[in-house]
């Protein structure tokens, strides 16, 4: 890390009471969040230029394939955001139209990058606009890790000319909830039922867009159907086929991946349904087909997340809630069936 910049974090000491630095570090450490930085110059030239407090090789990497200021010629994303070592990232990229502080070190775009232990996009794509606009004004970024670090230990940040910023705002159901279910069924209809099947078996659903805002913005839902769950941690919306990636993936039993690359439909290997998110088309691979095969409940499930779905009085929120109300009936069932049985594990924690 740079000499000057420590020295002036050793300032921002003087707003928590004099504690040492060291503190504040342990502090930002146990709350496992980690900011970084990367830069395009007017060269065109990419470089990560500091990160704080520090990140390992392996995921510096996966973040630098992640930010679009690498990936020449493509598309530019404001924000994207994924998953890789159970570790979520949020990638926030700006340009820098007009001149400012930046232009004296010839920076012609730049990405702030959040790495934190729970998915909450909204939380850290508000928090990172605040970082950017800070950056943009003062060309240095003492003044946004003064804002991070207030962020990390008292849950605020304010500031009249950058917004301001309460972590308190963003309860992780609303990000649970910001997707919209009732879109997902009325894309895919009755066959809504193949994904709701595979997501309570715990397979592997691969999807693929070109576009990564589109499969953000579905992959994030498929978690929901199974609300009872309420886990995230299967969502993986942003992965590409590199060894350590899928490697990384191997080690999940079950998960909802999204890929941008169409070479993805030719691994078989990696899933048991496949979703051709542009031509709406959900395939069941062949070694998956005897524990997907449909009967008459999955028909019932099926009709009834269609019904629930297609109703314009309904919220997203309520079509969850019953969906969730259903699964739980299904799984009271079994569990009583269970029960019958003398030497039977089977639980609700365990479904």
């Amino acid at each position: 890390m740079d000499t000057k910049f420590v020295y002036k974090l050793r300032e921002l000491t003087v707003f928590y009471n004099y504690k040492p630095l060291e503190l504040i570090l342990g502090h930002v450490s146990r709350v496992t969040q980690i900011l970084h930085m990367v830069e395009k110059d007017v060269n065109g030239d990419t470089l990560w230029v500091w990160c704080y407090p520090s990140v390992d090789s392996q995921l510096r990497q996966v973040l630098l394939s992640k930010c679009c200021l690498t990936q020449d010629g493509r598309d530019f994303h404001t924000f994207v955001f994924g998953q890789f070592c159970r570790t979520w990232y949020y990638i926030t990229t700006v340009e820098v139209q007009e001149p400012t502080a930046l232009s004296k070190v010839q920076c012609d775009s730049f990405s702030i990058v959040v790495t934190a232990k729970d998915f909450n996009p909204e939380k850290y794509a508000a928090l990172s606009r605040i970082l950017c606009r800070m950056y943009v004004k003062h060309g240095s970024p003492v003044k946004m890790m003064e804002a991070y670090i207030t962020v990390l230990t008292k849950g605020i940040c304010q500031s009249d000319e950058n917004g301001s910023f309460l972590i308190k705002d963003y309860d992780v159901r609303k990000a649970y909830l910001a997707g919209s279910v009732k879109d997902v069924v009325s894309q895919f209809g009755m066959e809504t039922i193949i994904l709701y099947t595979a997501l309570m078996l715990k397979k592997r659903i691969v999807v693929h867009h070109p576009r990564i805002e589109a499969l953000l913005e579905f992959t994030r839902v498929l978690p929901a159907l199974t609300w009872h769950r309420k886990d995230w941690s299967i969502l993986h919306p942003y992965v590409h086929l590199t060894e350590t990636e899928l490697e990384d993936l191997s080690r999940c039993p079950g998960y909802v991946a999204g890929f941008v690359d169409p070479e993805v439909s030719n691994r078989s290997d990696l899933f048991d349904v496949y979703v051709n998110l542009p031509d709406s088309v959900i395939t069941v691979s062949q070694s998956a087909k005897e524990a997907m095969a449909m009967g008459k409940l999955h028909k019932d499930i099926g009709h009834l997340i269609v019904q629930s779905a297609e109703d314009t009085d309904r919220s997203d929120s309520q079509v969850i809630k019953d969906i969730s109300v259903k699964t739980k009936e299904i799984l009271s069932n079994l569990v009583s069936l269970a029960n019958e049985c003398d030497d039977s594990k089977l639980t609700l924690d365990a479904l």
